[in-house]
């Protein structure tokens, strides 16, 4: 037990010092989920939330003679891109699957931001048949602005993927969203949970029978912005193991049985993301194992072991890089992503180690379930203040938080407040200033510090100042465990 204690100790020395109580994540949770109403595409309803918005994109598909109006934004830009939303409303459902039980008064908020996602994605899936709409927009031509999504006017191209055009990674991972998002309306719509399900199995044969990438398929439209650079067998087992686990449908079962040794269950990769979907995907087939006790599932137990005592500080697997005040950094764009996703894994494997009694085990070495989840509330805490810049990188939280987000919505003057256009280029001088965003997009957990945990409040620095609907989904399930324990 030595090993185990050692380990324990290290994480836990400053745990204990935690500013936080069960209040401040239940604010971090409400606000966590508030975000989402900033990044509404579409016509938006009478209860919306963050008043500052208004309707954009109501032509969406309408080139291609279909409705793609609703969505998601994926970031600060004006673009819909269907790979990331996908990936966020996975994620998204994931986190009321397993922590929603947590969530309280902010269940229906919860659900009302994944049910926005799932309704744009069912959408996109079933418009015409055999086809499955993955992007709005043309990404050059809107990053060269800089506008409000209310006076958007550049162009909005449709594209899809096919069998002519096959996308088997986000076909997948959009299959994935609906069938994890069919779970979680389960009890409460099961007609919508129903359509939800079948219609993930369709986009999933489309994507298994019809195999190829996206980046291939169309090229500069989606790269270097979401290049799929994990490839698509990644998605594909994820997809099925999502499906299996919302349908207990036999064939899933086989289908990972069959193929999941060559798409990635014996690679021990160690990140996660709207790109790479192994990590996930063993946790998620681990429970199977854990709790239902599948012995098919046995090897993924192993290999998500080996994923979370990649990221166990002084474990002799270790292999996670940490900046001088603690934040896991995988790279230098975007990183909270990363440090959002683990977390949410590092949670939701203590919680199915917890209900099988059971422990990780890092070569020598045993990991108990709450050695995981300090690790994740060193890293949520992190986000939320207790870190060397002593400010919280969600926007909205705490008294020192970032101002200068690169976001167009929230740094160009609101319709509200500007009801007259303000054109592509007369954005500009909004990103250029050095003023704060005039509309507070609270909830927003910007990109992140860097790798010596200095943070420079700058619109300009996408790569810390730019917030992301892929950042905030894991981070939902999390505050909600913290908020309960």
């Amino acid at each position: 037990m030595a090993p185990t204690l050692l380990i324990l100790l290290v994480l836990t020395s400053s745990s204990l010092t935690s500013a936080f109580t069960s209040q401040h994540y239940s604010d971090a949770l409400t606000k966590s989920i508030l975000f989402f109403d900033g990044q509404r595409s579409g016509k938006l309803p009478a209860n919306q939330r963050l008043k500052w918005r208004g309707d954009s994109a109501l032509q969406d598909g309408s080139s291609a003679n279909v409705d793609l109006v609703g969505g998601y934004y994926d970031a600060g830009d004006n673009m819909k891109f269907g790979l990331p939303m996908a990936f966020t409303t996975t994620m998204l459902a994931w986190s009321i699957i397993e922590f929603g039980g947590f969530m309280h008064s902010e269940l229906g908020n919860a659900k009302a931001a994944l049910r926005w996602g799932s309704d744009y994605l069912l959408k996109a899936a079933t418009a015409t048949p055999g086809t499955l709409y993955v992007q709005v927009g043309e990404a050059n031509s809107d990053h060269r602005c800089w506008e409000r999504p209310e006076d958007m006017d550049t162009s909005r191209g449709v594209y899809s993927v096919s069998a002519q055009n096959p996308g088997s990674d986000v076909a997948a991972e959009t299959a994935a969203a609906l069938a994890a998002a069919s779970i979680v309306f389960h009890h409460s719509d099961p007609s919508y949970s129903n359509k939800l399900l079948q219609t993930a199995m369709n986009v999933f044969k489309l994507a298994d029978e019809y195999r190829g990438s996206y980046s291939d398929s169309l090229h500069s439209a989606v790269c270097p912005f979401y290049c799929s650079y994990s490839g698509y067998n990644d998605d594909l087992l994820w997809g099925a193991a999502w499906i299996h686990r919302a349908s207990q449908d036999a064939r899933y079962m086989s289908y990972i049985q069959s193929n999941g040794h060559v798409m990635g269950s014996e690679d021990d990769d160690f990140s996660f993301s709207w790109d790479d979907k192994r990590a996930g995907t063993k946790v998620l087939l681990a429970k199977g194992f854990l709790l239902n006790k599948i012995e098919e599932f046995q090897a993924y137990k192993q290999h998500s072991d080996n994923y979370i005592c990649s990221l166990i500080p002084g474990s002799q697997n270790s292999q996670a890089q940490y900046t001088p005040g603690g934040l896991f950094y995988k790279q230098e764009g975007s990183n909270l992503q990363y440090v959002t996703t683990s977390s949410f894994l590092l949670l939701t494997y203590a919680k199915y180690l917890d209900s099988n009694g059971g422990h990780a085990s890092c070569g020598g070495s045993t990991i108990t379930s709450e050695t995981l989840i300090v690790q994740a509330k060193k890293q949520i805490d992190y986000i939320l203040g207790d870190n060397p810049m002593r400010m919280s990188y969600m926007v909205g939280f705490g008294d020192k938080y970032p101002t200068r987000l690169h976001h167009r919505g929230s740094s160009v003057p609101s319709v509200r407040d500007h009801p007259d256009r303000i054109s592509c280029d007369a954005g500009h001088q909004y990103f250029n200033s050095g003023s704060p965003n005039p509309n507070i997009l609270v909830g927003a957990i910007v990109g992140g510090p860097d790798r010596n945990d200095n943070y420079a409040d700058d619109r300009s620095n996408y790569s810390q100042s730019e917030p992301a609907t892929y950042i905030n989904a894991p981070f939902v399930g999390a505050a909600a465990f913290f908020s309960a324990h």
